[in-house]
């Protein structure tokens, strides 16, 4: 070794000095930093996975959210059917009861013509009576008795009935 150069008490303290200093280096800055290198690899791997889950849960939110709407959807439509058909049967329902009402509105109507029509008969029936009684009268110029009147009332009666 002296050939060389070297010095072997040199050479033992040198590597005696840079054994000391790379155990105080790893020891005191290359371990923390190997440590928190390793620490910071798993936070990111972990960030990563949630990332992924996160993907996956929006994803099945969207389809969720997409289905829900679909329903809700569908459920108007059928809301807005049975209106409809609801609105349908009150329609008829009203158109009916209307037809109903107008009917018996004119059946009461024809009633009340064909009584008011009997009645201005009777009252004209009478009239005539009266008439054919006061022109025999004076036709005749005799008084009638009021059986006499009676029975002319009758007679013109019955023939106005046929």
């Amino acid at each position: 070794m002296d050939k060389l150069g070297l010095d072997p008490r040199i050479l033992l303290m040198q590597f005696i000095s840079f054994s000391l200093v790379f155990f105080a280096l790893w020891k005191f800055a290359y371990k923390p930093i190997f440590a928190m290198l390793h620490e910071r690899r798993e936070k990111i791997a972990e960030a990563l996975a949630n990332a992924e889950k996160i993907k996956v849960d929006v994803a099945r939110t969207e389809t969720e959210r997409q289905k829900i709407l679909a329903d809700a959807g569908d459920k108007a439509n059928k809301l807005i059917d049975d209106a409809r058909g609801a609105a349908a049967r009150v329609r008829e329902t009203e158109t009916q009861k209307a037809i109903a009402s107008a009917e018996q509105i004119v059946t009461k109507a024809r009633e009340a013509a064909v009584q008011e029509r009997a009645q201005m008969l009777a009252s004209l029936k009478r009239e005539v009576g009266r008439l054919v009684v006061q022109t025999t009268t004076t036709v005749t110029g005799k008084i009638l008795t009021p059986e006499d009147q009676k029975r002319l009332a009758e007679e013109t009666e019955k023939q106005l009935a046929a």
